[in-house]
């Protein structure tokens, strides 16, 4: 009752119709994805609501749940029966004629109507019911889970795009310090060897940039099978920074007592469905009968014919089945279904309190690299460079101190995807369904 109620007053169902009228099963063409070649975090998230695959597919599970209530709602057609007897090889025409109607035949129309007694019918639409709730919730689950999965495969490509730029930006300083080596090695201030130890170490940073950069793209193809496009290739440009997504505050992982997140709202409506589906299975050891309604046409030799009506009523006598298996069968399926949702909301909370540990961690490892780490690596780097150019400084400080700024940078990045991420991680753990003021 508090599942349904809950869908009915909050007006949800209704909300989930709305966003489902949008859906088109067509797949999306990498030159629908935008025009202008840029794509924002909230832009990919409208798309892969419109069009993933994974949510269409939850989206049909709302189909069939739907079907599955009218079945429930149907009542049970008559049936119509139809019999002729003493039907002889001899003569047998009266009185009245000799015609098929005439005949001594005894003929009977009848009609049946079963009638479902028990609480049968209300016990299947109640379980047909909380079905429809199931299905809505792992809807809105699969929606958690898809902003959750396009947000976090979107940090990953600003990552790989973060990379490749601080690759290459290490690479074009070491090419500044080849050139400046190349003046040295003239005015035989350097060795050969030592000028071309910085163009190979700039080569390196080179081709991991390189490397990078098909990580890049190989990270933005990965959105847009999230988007559903039919012929990914990642020919897009973000429009945010990973230090703007790094910044993002995280929404409290606090849940009400009166909310539910979406899976343990399906969990808890899957229980319910076992529940009425136990009481329908013990409501099966009633007999239902079945009413009839019939019309007997049998002309009498020498007489008028004689044309009756009767009623009747019949109904299986429970002496050797009374569907004993059948209910410790949906008994099994109601303890299963407990176990689930004491499971669910176990990992609602286990999900909350690691988002909550993976976020403390990953924005303290930023603030520490923020504000003490590469301010530190940068002047050394600075300060080492400047000797090295006036002759203070060796080659092996040179290339220890790029290389360590040059890690420094990267691990910086790292931590800004790490603390993106587990806001949408915090984010999707958290979301909850507000059950408040709806109780009936």
């Amino acid at each position: 009752m508090l599942i349904r109620t809950f869908f009915q007053r909050a007006g949800l169902a209704r909300l989930l119709l709305a966003a489902l009228g949008v859906f088109q099963p067509q797949a999306l063409a990498q030159s629908d994805l935008t025009a202008t070649n840029m794509l924002s975090l909230a832009d990919a998230k409208r798309l892969a609501y419109e069009r993933n695959w994974d949510l269409l597919a939850a989206k049909s599970g709302v189909d069939a749940a739907t079907a599955q209530l009218l079945v429930a709602k149907e009542f049970p057609n008559p049936t119509f029966s139809y019999s002729t007897a003493k039907i002889g090889s001899y003569e047998n025409s009266t009185s009245t004629g000799n015609g098929l109607w005439s005949r001594s035949y005894d003929t009977i129309f009848a009609v049946n109507q079963l009638i479902e007694i028990g609480g049968k019918r209300r016990d299947r639409k109640v379980s047909a019911q909380a079905g429809i709730t199931g299905a809505q919730a792992r809807f809105f689950d699969a929606r958690r889970l898809l902003d959750q999965g396009v947000s976090k495969a979107f940090v990953a490509a600003l990552l790989a795009g973060e990379n490749a730029r601080i690759l290459t930006e290490s690479a074009g300083m070491l090419r500044h310090e080849a050139e400046i080596a190349q003046a040295r090695l003239q005015a035989g201030d350097i060795s050969a060897a030592d000028e071309k130890q910085i163009e190979n170490s700039a080569e390196v940073f080179a081709l991991q940039a390189k490397s990078a950069g098909a990580a890049a793209v190989q990270a933005r193809i990965a959105v847009d099978i999230l988007l559903g496009v039919a012929q990914p290739k990642g020919n897009w440009t973000p429009t945010e920074s990973l230090a703007q997504m790094a910044v993002t505050v995280p929404q409290s992982g606090e849940s009400k007592t009166n909310s539910l997140r979406p899976d343990v709202l399906a969990a808890e409506a899957d229980l319910s469905q076992a529940q009425a589906d136990l009481k329908l299975q013990k409501a099966m050891r009633i007999p239902d009968p079945t009413f009839s309604f019939l019309v007997e046409h049998n002309p009498p030799g020498g007489g008028p014919p004689e044309d009756t009506v009767g009623i009747g009523v019949s109904f299986p006598l429970p002496l050797w089945n009374f569907n004993r298996g059948e209910i410790k069968s949906a008994q099994a399926a109601v303890d299963k279904n407990a176990l689930a949702l004491g499971k669910a909301k176990a990992q609602a909370a286990a999900d909350i309190a690691n988002a909550q540990s993976e976020f403390s961690e990953a924005s303290e490892r930023l603030e520490r690299y923020q504000k003490q780490i590469l301010p530190r690596s940068q002047q050394v780097r600075e300060a080492v460079a400047f000797a090295y150019e006036k002759g203070g400084s060796s080659l092996v400080d040179l290339l220890e101190a790029e290389r360590a700024d040059n890690d420094a940078r990267l691990a910086a990045a790292q931590a800004m995807s790490d603390t993106a991420s587990a806001v949408a991680d915090l984010k999707a753990a958290a979301e909850a369904m507000n059950l408040q003021n709806v109780r009936p």
